[in-house]
Parts: C-alpha cells; sequence; structure tokens
C-alpha cells in the first residue's frame, strides 16, 4: 500500500521525478458511483503513453464517499492525487485542480467521462499551434448520443445568450472538456472569478480578451442522465454568472501581464 502525505488539505501518492507532459483534471462533488470507472478507464488510457502524466481529482463538498474512493484507486493504481476543498462550486474545484497540476499540457475532464478517453488523443493533437482546444458537441463532426431533445434545446438556447453578451464564436463553451497550454492555464485560471458552472464562459472570455488562440474540438458525447447540473436551478445562475463576467470586463477588473499578442486573437 502506498503512503499519503498531506500537504494543505492536498492527499497524494509520490509524484515522478520528471516534469509530466499531461495533467488531467477532474473536479468532483458527490461522485462516489461515477469516479471509480472514469479513474480505471483513464488510468488504463495513460498506462498505454510513453509520456509522464498526473491525474488530480478535487473534490469540493462532498459529502458521500467520493474522497474514500479515490483514496483507494490511488493506492490500487500510479499516479492519482486528490485533492479536498470544502467550497462547493465546479468553478473554483477546476481553478484548484488547474494551479495545482504540473503538465505542460491540462486536460479538464467530467467525473462522468461521457467521452471516450481515446479522444484525447485528438485534444494532443488540436493543441499544436493553439493555446486551448475546446471539445464541442455542436461542431461539425461531433456526435451526441442519447440526450433528451429539451437539454439539447435548454443548451442552444444558453448559447445563443453566451455568444450575444460574453463569447462570441464558440458553438459549445460548456462541454466539460477542454485542454490549455501551461503558459495560458496559469493566466487564465489566476484571473478566473467565478466559482460556479458558468466559470467555463469566464475561462473562454478571458481567452478571447487576452489574445489566446483557440480551437473547437468536434467529440462523440455520450448523455448521462445523473447529471451534477440542475436545469432550473443551474441555469439562472450561469446567466447571472454571465452578466456579471461582462460587467467585470466593462470595469476592467480583468487583467494581465504579458498577454500574447494581439494578432493570436482568434478562434478557429
Amino acid at each position: 500500500m502506498r503512503r499519503f502525505t498531506r500537504l494543505e488539505g492536498r492527499i497524494s501518492t509520490t509524484r515522478r521525478q520528471d516534469q509530466p507532459h499531461l495533467s488531467i483534471v477532474i473536479p468532483a462533488h458527490n461522485e462516489s458511483a461515477r469516479i471509480p470507472s472514469t479513474l480505471t478507464r483513464l488510468h488504463e488510457y495513460l498506462s498505454h503513453k510513453s509520456f509522464a502524466s498526473e491525474l488530480i481529482v478535487v473534490s469540493n463538498g462532498s459529502s458521500d464517499r467520493t474522497e474514500d474512493v479515490v483514496r483507494q484507486a490511488a493506492n490500487d493504481m500510479h499516479g492519482i492525487e486528490l485533492l479536498v476543498i470544502q467550497e462547493r462550486g465546479k468553478g473554483i474545484a477546476a481553478k484548484t485542480g488547474v494551479l495545482a497540476s504540473k503538465g505542460e499540457i491540462v486536460f479538464l475532464c467530467d467525473a462522468d467521462l461521457s467521452m471516450p478517453p481515446e479522444m484525447i488523443d485528438e485534444f494532443l493533437r488540436a493543441m499544436e499551434g493553439a493555446d486551448a482546444v475546446v471539445g464541442s458537441r455542436e461542431a461539425p463532426g461531433s456526435r451526441r448520443f442519447q440526450e433528451p431533445w429539451f437539454r439539447h434545446l435548454m443548451g442552444r438556447v444558453f448559447n445563443r445568450f453566451v455568444q450575444a453578451v460574453a463569447v462570441k464564436g464558440v458553438e459549445d463553451t460548456q462541454c466539460g472538456f477542454k485542454a490549455f497550454r501551461r503558459e495560458a492555464a496559469n493566466a487564465l485560471f489566476s484571473a478566473q472569478t467565478v466559482k460556479g458552472w458558468g466559470f467555463d464562459v469566464e475561462i473562454l472570455y478571458l481567452a478571447h480578451k487576452f489574445g489566446y488562440l483557440v480551437k473547437e474540438l468536434p467529440i462523440d458525447w455520450y448523455f448521462d442522465s445523473d447529471t451534477r447540473v440542475r436545469p432550473a436551478f443551474d441555469t439562472l445562475s450561469m446567466l447571472r454568472e454571465v452578466f456579471l463576467i461582462r460587467v467585470r470586463g466593462a470595469r476592467g477588473t480583468y487583467e494581465l501581464r504579458d498577454a500574447p499578442s494581439p494578432d493570436r486573437h482568434n478562434v478557429v
């Protein structure tokens, strides 16, 4: 059995000496039922890669056995780490994990792993010449499986609002799979203020504002009915967060030193 070290709420196995090429960050709130399968599938995927990697699970305000099952997985599989924070919100969990990660490329991953893990290869290839790659369920070539029509409709209405208010040109801001270069990850998530579900919009708003090159990548996505999103309550909360992003931008809240040159200001 591996020994764990607790540092400022962090529980981890011994880290490899070389810097990981890829960090996978998984925000997790009450995910004890789904996270074991996700970690097993990701560990199997990473075990066939030649590059060093790390898997970071951020449990935020979980009241079930999420932390226990991640600890057990870390005993059984190399390279899994657990961060524990008490504050609720997917945004604060993502920010905590990204800024704690060490990989040259940081990959945000939903706890239900509703995309085949092998598609991470596509993200890594798409990172060539890009600062961030956004998984998209709407880009040409994407496929959605088993999603109720009304959930799809809600997503399209929300996206139209997002494009009108904050982030133009991105057809799917809310997909939970995104990859970032280390420099971009540090800059964007350090400037992040949104703690809830709307953090994706803020990160992409900042990427556009700071001049980072963002690509959309079509993915295969499988709807999971055991979603943590509460359609009515969380949609209203996200609408409020998107509005506040625009207000903060107008007030000059967001600043970044040594931003990329304006000619890289693009979404492709």
